[in-house]
């Protein structure tokens, strides 16, 4: 598919036509409009100029979510330099090596993030700059210490009368140009530079505009709450958002079901992107106490006034996610299956997308009137899909994609680039799944994860989980193999033992039941021996996938 435009002149051509209107918004903060985007870019553009970094240089982004997030990440690729995001949950030594792996020059960072960075450790870079005010908080560089500090004068020296739209000129993005490398955190243990070409992003906005842009209106609010470190949030929460013409508020804090709760409400967003853990929270602690007593199930059963019934929790749901959305839309970890098809059954409009890192992210989507319970929709624009599997007798194989959204490959490893894409340029995404004529697919599993019951057959552990995550006072699960048994280690929901003053026993006596229901509705070759209890919470990646291989 032919792309219409490179992706620095959606930027320009936003700035210039939005000029006057609010762009980005800190949660509780300062609004900056588009033209104050466009200033601190070019003043960003000047100090990168005056200090010696080129196109093609790489520039690291390390810090919370933020207006000068965006603003920092829209001027390093509208200066025709490399971004290199690195997710502020990331320990030290993964920040130290991720940024002298990527030979990053300069780094952004936020303050709070200070004690996480040793410069002494990070031998290459020329300098660090804080998040809040762009101001320098290290130099090894004289001419970044003289850039930074007269800066204003530099400025006004380019531009002595006014700074205006015909001012705004930006990088001549080429297709195959690399435009962001994005380092995995998945639960795999190992994180890969993923070299993400402007293409790739360009491909995947030109596929929001036409699918999802047009069900916003002009100035609709976004709240981003995903990590812009992880491709899933910056995509469509700013980059699409920004190109859209939405106005993006940041949530700078961490997302707890009460944070959202009060942002959904004073926000009012228009589209809400999240991964399935948000909306499973906010579900059961907001919806599933009310509608769960006897008094409602007896009246959902009764056909007279059920529909009555079911609109007025949609209503409640809608005005529980801000009132105003036309879709939520999750990704990024499988769904809570049963979370699904309550929110469809009510009619609330819930979609489910697919995609990896490595496609920048989107593979699959459709939009919830078009999307099938359980699938995450068919292949994007520009994108094939096929499924590839191992055995002909298996119903499920290997999910391969092929097209504009994939990666060059992974930065500085040709080996790892040659494992995950063939020769005829089929990226494997090491996903199990189905795929129906219409072209939905349907997840699986992960290929790592599947295990191998002892008659041959062959076991899903996220469809256990699935059902198990779903019981009482089961706040995390994972299962896994010893031998030929198969256990489900949980974590319990601590709050729900708290409301109710269940003991260690009592929890016990759940979960034994827990093991029952489970076990009654899972064929014999898959069935749970026992459930252990954890007194800490699973480790997880920023998309709050359980970080498997920690525990198989």
């Amino acid at each position: 598919m032919s792309q219409k435009q490179g992706l620095c002149s959606y930027f320009k051509d936003n700035i210039i036509r939005r000029w006057n209107e609010d762009a980005f918004t800190d949660y509780g903060g300062a609004t900056l409009r588009c033209h104050d985007v466009a200033r601190k870019i070019e003043k960003l553009h000047i100090m990168y100029e005056n200090c010696g970094i080129r196109p093609g240089d790489k520039i690291a982004l390390c810090g919370r979510n933020s207006s000068h997030w965006g603003v920092a990440f829209f001027s390093i690729l509208t200066y025709g330099a490399v971004a290199v995001p690195i997710l502020h949950e990331f320990k030290s030594e993964q920040i130290h090596n991720i940024i002298n792996h990527s030979g990053s020059l300069l780094l952004f960072l936020s303050d709070n993030m200070l004690k996480s960075v040793d410069l002494k450790e990070i031998p290459g870079v020329q300098g660090i700059i804080q998040f809040s005010d762009f101001s320098l908080i290290e130099s090894r560089s004289e001419q970044l210490t003289y850039a930074r500090e007269h800066l204003n004068e530099l400025y006004g020296k380019k531009y002595p009368k006014y700074f205006r739209p015909e001012h705004v000129h930006y990088h001549h993005d080429k297709p195959e140009e690399l435009a962001v490398i994005n380092y995995t955190s998945g639960t795999t243990g190992y994180s890969k530079g993923v070299m993400i070409p402007y293409r790739a992003i360009t491909g995947n906005l030109e596929f929001c505009i036409r699918v999802i842009g047009p069900k916003l209106a002009k100035g609709s609010h976004m709240l981003n709450m995903l990590p812009l470190a992880h491709m899933y949030g910056l995509l469509v929460e700013l980059i699409f958002a920004f190109c859209n013409g939405c106005h993006v508020y940041f949530l700078t804090r961490v997302p707890s079901p009460s944070t959202l709760a009060q942002a959904f409400k004073d926000v009012r967003p228009a589209i809400i992107i999240a991964v399935p853990l948000i909306i499973e929270k906010m579900v059961r602690t907001k919806v599933f106490p009310k509608i769960q007593t006897n008094v409602m199930r007896l009246l959902l059963n009764m056909p007279v006034v059920s529909r009555k019934v079911k609109h007025k929790i949609y209503e409640q749901v809608m005005e529980a996610f801000g009132g105003k959305i036309y879709e939520v839309i999750v990704g990024g970890a499988p769904f809570n299956q049963e979370v699904e098809s309550f929110l469809r059954s009510i009619g609330f409009p819930i979609s489910v997308g697919y995609g990896v890192t490595e496609c920048a992210p989107l593979i699959s989507f459709s939009d919830y009137m078009d999307n099938l319970p359980g699938s995450c929709g068919q292949p994007v624009d520009g994108m094939e899909v096929k499924i590839v599997r191992a055995n002909p007798d298996d119903e499920s194989g290997e999910i391969l994609a092929r097209g504009q959204n994939v990666m060059l490959g992974y930065y500085k490893d040709e080996e790892a680039t040659a494992q995950a894409i063939d020769s005829e340029g089929w990226y494997h995404t090491g996903d199990l799944g189905t795929m129906i004529p219409d072209g939905h697919i349907f997840i699986r599993g992960r290929l790592k994860s599947m295990l191998l019951a002892s008659n041959g057959q062959n076991v899903y552990p996220e469809e256990i989980e699935d059902k198990l995550g779903g019981m009482p006072l089961v706040a995390d699960c994972l299962v896994v193999q010893r031998g030929e048994k198969f256990v489900a280690l949980v974590y319990p929901d601590a709050e729900a033992m708290k409301s109710m003053s269940f003991n260690d026993n009592d929890v016990k006596k759940v979960m034994d039941q827990n093991m029952k229901h489970l076990n009654h509705v899972l064929p014999a070759y898959s069935r749970v021996s026992a459930i252990e209890l954890r007194e800490e919470p699973f480790e997880k990646t920023p998309k709050k996938s359980i970080k498997r291989f920690l525990y198989s």
